[in-house]
């Protein structure tokens, strides 16, 4: 079913998503934000440029963007998959605690701040592009892989990433010479057992996009843990 967003506010959306069955075309999409959030059991594709919390509080639908998306995709998203055709602003992903996020471009400032994983819920976010400032700030959990093509020169991650990072994997495909980490957390050459670890994201990602895994794999990875499970402890009177 087709719904042309044209002239229509984000619930005006939402209600008509619900009530035109499992598969939704979107056209005419500016801006409207907080569209399928909280959704399940759907398949959404939009054209055009959405709002702000695309898909928040997603809870098992999967969402096509065939462009440009704006700040806070997938924002509490529980499960499902978003995947973006272009680029995102910032905060994407934010408090993510399930499901996958695929972005072929860029993403802006604080992706994946405040990520987190419980029990058999890991969530991931492949970023194709480069990443902005303080990429997995507070992360606690889950998968950030930032893949860096089309970078021409730029480095592949803004400044303080993972600043408070105390859960989780980050895997940047770059050496990371010109990046500085901070003190709690160890960025070191990511091995082949680590490689197997996002080896079905990285299929995924190149069958979404098209794009050669083998093109992929062939450039190192860094791969960043956190030191401390609690790197604020010292902040706090009583630990």
């Amino acid at each position: 079913m087709k719904i042309q967003a044209d002239g229509l506010t984000y619930r005006e959306i939402n209600e008509q998503i619900r009530s035109k069955g499992k598969k939704i075309e979107i056209t005419g999409c500016l801006g409207q934000r907080f569209i399928c959030a909280g959704m399940s059991e759907r398949s959404v594709t939009v054209e055009g440029v959405p709002g702000n919390a695309l898909g928040a509080y997603l809870n098992g639908a999967e969402i096509t963007v065939k462009g440009n998306a704006q700040d806070a995709v997938g924002d509490t998203m529980n499960c499902g998959k978003i995947v973006i055709h272009g680029n995102t602003g910032d905060a994407a992903g934010y408090a993510m605690r399930g499901g996958a996020i695929y972005i072929k471009g860029d993403a802006g400032y604080r992706a994946g701040i405040h990520m987190k994983a419980y029990e058999e819920k890991i969530p991931v976010m492949v970023i194709g592009g480069c990443a902005g400032s303080f990429l997995g700030e507070y992360q606690a959990g889950g998968i950030i892989i930032v893949l860096g093509t089309g970078a021409s020169g730029k480095k592949i991650v803004g400044n303080f990433p993972c600043t408070g990072m105390h859960g989780g994997k980050m895997f940047l495909r770059s050496d990371c010479s010109g990046v500085t980490f901070p003190a709690q957390v160890t960025a070191r050459p990511a091995s082949a057992d680590d490689l197997k670890e996002i080896d079905k994201y990285l299929s995924e990602f190149c069958n979404l996009f098209g794009v050669s895994k083998e093109e992929l794999t062939s450039s190192n990875f860094t791969v960043v843990t956190p030191d401390s499970a609690n790197p604020y402890k010292r902040l706090y009177v009583a630990n």
